[in-house]
């Protein structure tokens, strides 16, 4: 890519991460309405009209009671005035309409681009990958919820949230890096296959890491151990495999969760720490080098943070905080993955 064809790009550049901040944003939004619970509160899926909260008194009170029909109310939320009720819709609201704001975000520059012709046949393609992985984010987000608006079901199921929140962040994986492909000329990389390979296994644990945190926030496991750096005073803790059988223990067992969470994050420190020295005889790595090692070491400082101070409740701050770190320490590796070539 030559000089003049990244000038070109910026515009383009510039829009790509503005959609990836409002990704970032719109998996935070995701994370605290997991945490507070209000995921099931809006339960009518009307992707125009629902963009407008209850306007009167009686609006908001017929959505109260649609509310008071599914299990979460009865089971969990029984006690819930109309106040209470309005402070949970409010972060669902919020959540979905963040996400109708990414789509015309994404939709209304891009038919600019195209009738201004800024758009190369070379980015058609990638384009349309990109809508198609935001509408399939669209469809999980909806199947997600319409399984839990029924009389069984206190929530919507960890693993359905789980596949919800990858979704979310191979939107953000690709959106970043078709903004780093126009952005970084090739002579700003280095060729360095065992790092690039690295790089790699890196990423594809940390994905791994970044679904044992849904699963950690879907079924609230701190709670089941606010303790570091054993678990309940173990190193290898009791009730770790008793519900039945291995599968069901590594995806639904609190204590397995959280030992398994634990590890990676551990695994995942050394390796970023190889990698860190490994690349320090390329000049070109330093920033994302050094970048890498901080973010790393602050996902773990929260984390810990996080458990600790989750005897009674999950600081939603703390946990917040540990889920944008993760989703920035991604970026990172991402960005190394990227500067390194075959």
């Amino acid at each position: 890519m030559d000089i003049q064809q990244n000038k070109q790009n910026r515009a383009i550049v510039a829009w790509l991460f503005t959609g990836v901040g409002m990704i970032i944003v719109q998996v935070l939004l995701g994370g605290i309405t997991r945490l507070t619970g209000s995921g099931l509160s809006i339960t009518e899926w009307k992707p125009i009209l629902g963009a407008l909260p209850p306007m009167n008194e009686d609006a908001w009170k017929a959505a109260f009671e649609q509310y008071k029909e599914i299990a979460q109310y009865k089971y969990v939320n029984s006690h819930f005035e109309l106040s209470d009720f309005k402070w949970i819709y409010f972060w669902e609201w919020l959540h979905r309409n963040w996400a109708r704001l990414i789509g015309i975000v994404f939709a209304v520059p891009f038919i600019y681009f195209i009738i201004r012709k800024k758009i190369g046949r070379s980015m058609i393609g990638p384009m349309i990958v990109l809508f198609l992985l935001g509408a399939l984010q669209g469809l999980i987000g909806w199947v997600m919820v319409q399984s839990g608006l029924n009389e069984e079901d206190l929530y919507v199921s960890h693993i359905r949230l789980a596949i919800h929140f990858i979704a979310a962040l191979g939107l953000l994986w690709y959106t970043l890096w078709f903004a780093l492909k126009l952005s970084i000329p090739p002579q700003q990389t280095v060729s360095a296959p065992a790092l690039r390979n690295l790089a790699g296994w890196i990423l594809a644990l940390l994905t791994l890491q970044l679904i044992y945190g849904a699963f950690m926030a879907g079924i609230h496991a701190a709670l089941a151990a606010s303790t570091w750096p054993t678990i309940n005073g173990m190193w290898w803790p009791g009730g770790m495999f008793t519900q039945g059988g291995f599968l069901e223990d590594i995806t639904h067992n609190r204590i397995t969760i959280q030992f398994i969470h634990r590890g990676l994050a551990y695994l995942l420190t050394a390796l970023i720490a190889v990698w860190y020295v490994k690349s320090r005889r390329f000049p070109q790595l330093a920033a994302v080098r050094i970048l890498a090692l901080l973010v790393v070491l602050l996902q773990v400082f929260l984390g810990v943070l996080t458990v600790l101070n989750s005897a009674v409740k999950i600081p939603l701050g703390f946990a917040l905080a540990h889920q944008f770190v993760g989703m920035l320490l991604l970026m990172v590796m991402v960005w190394a993955r990227f500067k390194t070539k075959k």
